[in-house]
């Protein structure tokens, strides 16, 4: 299986909405989501969901003039 990163929590929230959640789980098997997608999507995560933090500052900062954290 290939890994995962949502960079961003409307993806969450749509297959959340269209009762396809586990789908994610299905194809990727792990999902990785950073703390403040966590925070803005505001529910329960499944254990397969894993929350990591970038530990990519400059990438970080570079994708912050482009797209909001959450």
């Amino acid at each position: 299986m290939h890994r995962v990163v949502i960079s961003d929590t409307s993806t969450l929230i749509i297959f959340q909405k269209i009762k396809i959640f586990d789908l994610l789980n299905q194809v990727y098997g792990e999902v990785f989501i950073t703390p403040e997608i966590a925070n803005e999507y505001g529910e329960k995560l499944p254990e397969w969901v894993r929350i990591q933090a970038v530990t990519d500052k400059k990438y970080l900062d570079f994708l912050s003039t482009q797209i909001d954290r959450g």
